[in-house]
């Protein structure tokens, strides 16, 4: 029987929640390029900050209205090199994402909770990624890729659809997420929503969400010094 205040979903994104930080990938990608970081960071603003208009390359990448093949083309005459080359447009993405891995900790955390009964889902902006679907089809249920639906986070409506997939209200569906606005979409829509900066400060948030639900997870020591996203008290909207 539910209760008030039980969470009976859990939902992941993926990049930089599932995987190691997107950060690191792109760092490691723009040394091996040579790419001037500053050009980088000037477009990836222009084009993902909140102040950036609707439709930006970015925008229709992770709806699926723009292939991988154009947007590498776009971003690659925007970005400039340390030494005055053009960059090569041909796999920029595949080269952005090259370092990216699956966090297997994160992986065990969502098997324990889905073993405990919690259900867990993924959704995740993509960005043309190819998403280890060996690994998440068995594991997550639903399974919502941008691209594929073509909504977008931090838009309400992808929120709404992955709520209808899991067939729950809002209340009771905590998403994790490591980018603010994506967490303040889904508190919007009545979610709660959990700021993700690694796996062991995510688990110990879990487990202080969820004390009833018998995961087996870790329960913070009294006194624990444990990096926390966000107190509890500001998970529900």
């Amino acid at each position: 029987m539910s209760t008030a205040n039980q969470v009976d979903a859990v939902v992941f994104d993926y990049g930089g929640v599932l995987t190691g930080p997107v950060r690191d990938s792109i760092a490691a990608w723009l040394q091996a390029d040579g790419i001037d970081p500053a050009s980088f960071s000037r477009t990836l603003k222009a084009w993902l900050s909140r102040d950036a208009p609707d439709g930006t390359p970015v925008h229709r990448l992770e709806t699926g209205a723009l292939g991988v093949d154009e947007f590498d083309a776009l971003l690659a005459a925007e970005l400039t090199t340390r030494d005055g080359r053009a960059v090569d447009p041909v796999g920029v993405l595949a080269r952005l994402f090259a370092g990216m891995r699956p966090d297997p900790a994160m992986f065990d955390l969502a098997r324990q909770l889905r073993d405990a009964g919690v259900r867990v889902g993924l959704l995740s902006n993509s960005w043309g990624n190819t998403y280890p679907r060996e690994q998440i089809d068995g594991l997550f249920d639903p399974v919502v890729i941008s691209g594929e639906v073509g909504l977008r986070k931090p838009l309400a409506p992808i929120y709404a659809f992955t709520l209808q997939r899991l067939g729950l209200p809002p209340d009771r569906v905590l998403f994790v997420d490591d980018a603010e606005p994506n967490v303040l979409g889904a508190r919007a829509v009545g979610m709660r929503a959990l700021l993700h900066t690694d796996a062991e400060s995510t688990r110990a948030a879990i487990a202080e969400l969820l004390p009833a639900a018998g995961t087996g997870l870790p329960r913070p020591r009294p006194g624990a010094d444990l990096p926390h996203p966000a107190p509890i008290e500001e998970l529900t909207p």
